[in-house]
């Protein structure tokens, strides 16, 4: 019998295995969270969590509501101090350093965030250089530069003296993105930054963190609901329950159907695009 081309997937999966797991395995570190135990309140949420995120990819943290993924997210970026373990960023501890060291070195993009009513586009993208002002360094040519550069990029530009309240919500997360462009760090942290989006804005705001991520060499983490989605834009993927990590790697090495029933109790097809050659999954159906 002709073999699938989802069967044909994961026996080519199993023959490379090995070298993918190799190849990953040298690649740089952007950021290091080692025996990592977080909470609210005295309440841990997070587990012994250890994660090396791979340096210019872009890793998503992916696992059902209430697993740990934006607490993860916000220990990584210094809102909460974990109780136990260390997150590290160029070898060093993030939490204890100087917020504005921090500030320069990654930015973070939270989730659902709400601009001053009348504040314009680029009032609100040049509050991305706030971290590279001083009382002896006031407004340079170089942030002006690096304001329009975030604009150009995120195409908003056109929108640069209108108010974000007169835009849509596709163009306001751009606006929010340009902000965090203009920081100009080399590691960006984003908390679900496609929810309430239509799929089409979904699919443009996560080709513009591609694009970008690409062509300007960053690093990116981010957190996602769906999963079709993930899967179609991660280089590294991580999938959480419970305040645990319960599988992270290349995408179509985490991607797969036990892992999904695992982690979301979901009973799932993975099937092989091949002209993507990225996985997808399936919901049965009669089940």
């Amino acid at each position: 019998m002709a073999q699938t081309a989802t069967e044909m997937f994961e026996a080519k999966k199993v023959k490379v295995l090995p070298l993918v797991q190799k190849l990953a395995s040298e690649k740089p570190t952007a950021m290091q969270v080692q025996n990592l135990t977080a909470g609210y309140g005295g309440s841990p949420i997070l587990k012994n969590i250890n994660l090396d995120v791979p340096e210019g990819e872009i890793t998503i943290l992916v696992g059902p509501n209430g697993c740990g993924k934006s607490t993860l997210l916000k220990t990584m970026a210094r809102i909460l101090t974990p109780s136990e373990g260390t997150v590290t960023l160029k070898g060093q501890n993030v939490h204890q350093l100087p917020t504005r060291h921090v500030a320069q070195q990654m930015a973070l993009l939270a989730q659902g965030p709400i601009a001053p009513e009348g504040l314009k586009v680029r009032e609100l993208v040049a509050q991305g250089r706030f971290p590279h002002q001083s009382l002896l360094k006031q407004w340079t040519k170089a942030d002006r530069d690096a304001v329009d550069w975030a604009m150009e990029i995120t195409n908003i530009a056109q929108f640069a003296e209108r108010p974000i309240d007169a835009l849509s919500g596709g163009q306001r997360q751009r606006c929010w993105i340009a902000m965090s462009l203009a920081q100009e760090t080399d590691l960006v942290l984003l908390d679900e930054p496609t929810t309430f989006l239509d799929l089409k804005v979904q699919v443009d705001v996560m080709n513009l963190l591609t694009k970008t991520a690409k062509q300007a060499g960053k690093t990116m983490v981010i957190v996602l609901h769906e999963l079709n989605i993930a899967a179609a834009y991660a280089d590294y993927l991580v999938m959480m329950r419970g305040g645990e990590i319960v599988a992270d790697g290349p995408v179509n090495e985490i991607f797969t159907r036990d892992n999904l029933r695992s982690v979301f109790g979901l009973n799932a097809r993975v099937i092989f695009d091949a002209e993507a050659g990225r996985p997808l999954c399936m919901p049965n159906l009669n089940t």
